[in-house]
């Protein structure tokens, strides 16, 4: 997010954008109006402009595809995405059949599969693993998309290694830590909680997941919305505590929007529950943080707290 803005303050408008930088739509529409323009395909990207790719990553022929029309490149890949593509290269070297774990058409799993398509498989959850067949069962290694349900995902690797016993893990967990952070907050607070409200939209994996988790983990209900004004009266009816969190790419104002409008419905008393404190910073991509030093611009990204679950109670 900070990359599209650093790079229109930098650069000038318009800036373009492969896809959605994150998958959220405030973010989206307040980045159009200072001037970003948000394509789906790079061939959309006049010839000899600019265009950074979004945090979920892309393939090496969406490089080449940039690079035979002459466009400058930013490629603000989440480095947690970055990671997972680098397993795939390395796996795949090896001759590996490599077993990614993810949603079907999502851009993330694109840009992995896209690195190694002769030998990464998806597996589309833990249903879809008894059609999965291997060259070499002694040399499989699974990956996942770093937005899962680690509940789901666990599971799926489970059945996995019912059929494949040789099956390798990844070096690292590839599970995005604030989407791992996000889902074992909702855990702690879904039992006590009639309803669990979760802002974000609805093409976040990470959004959608917090919703099933909520339900799964002994919530009464749950919504996803993406800014107060969703929000139904009728859905607190008979309720005495509401569970608020968020997506990972959700901006901290649309959570006090919410805060703010289940106050004005008697929801007055808030108690924060923290499970993990992120502290973690990321640089610029490294292509604006060179052109920023050039112009003698700074460089750090603004320091963003750790996000918070909440119980929301009537005063």
């Amino acid at each position: 997010m900070e990359a599209v803005e650093k790079a229109l303050d930098h650069y000038g408008a318009p800036v373009y954008v492969r896809k959605e930088i994150v998958h959220n739509k405030y973010v989206v529409e307040t980045l159009t109006r200072r001037g970003a323009i948000f394509v789906h395909e790079t061939d959309e990207v006049p010839e000899g402009e600019r265009v950074i790719f979004s945090a979920h990553g892309v393939s090496p022929a969406v490089h080449a595809q940039a690079a035979a029309r002459n466009l400058d490149t930013i490629d603000a890949t989440c480095p947690l995405v970055t990671k997972v593509h680098k397993e795939a290269v390395r796996f795949a070297s090896d001759d590996f059949d490599i077993l990614l774990i993810g949603h079907d058409g999502h851009e993330e799993v694109e840009g992995t599969a896209g690195e190694a398509p002769d030998h990464i498989q998806l597996v589309n959850g833990p249903a879809a693993v008894d059609a999965i067949t291997v060259r070499d069962p002694s040399k499989v290694v699974w990956l996942s998309q770093t937005t899962l349900s680690v509940d789901e995902t666990m599971e799926t690797v489970r059945r996995l290694r019912e059929k494949f016993p040789s099956l390798q893990d990844p070096p690292s967990d590839d599970i995005c830590y604030a989407t791992q952070n996000r889902q074992v907050a909702v855990k702690k607070i879904a039992p006590s909680a009639d309803v669990v409200i979760v802002v974000g939209s609805a093409n976040s994996s990470n959004s959608v997941r917090l919703v099933e988790v909520a339900l799964e983990s002994g919530a009464g209900a749950s919504y996803r919305i993406d800014t107060a004004d969703e929000m139904d009266p009728a859905w607190f009816e008979g309720t005495s505590t509401v569970g608020l969190t968020s997506g990972a790419s959700v901006p901290e104002i649309l959570v006090r929007d919410v805060i703010e409008r289940l106050g004005t419905w008697g929801f007055g008393d808030v108690e924060e529950v923290r499970t993990a404190t992120e502290d973690l910073m990321f640089s610029l991509p490294k292509e604006l943080r060179a052109d920023l030093k050039k112009a003698g611009t700074p460089t750090a990204l603004r320091r963003r707290g750790a996000r918070r679950e909440l119980d929301v109670r009537p005063v």
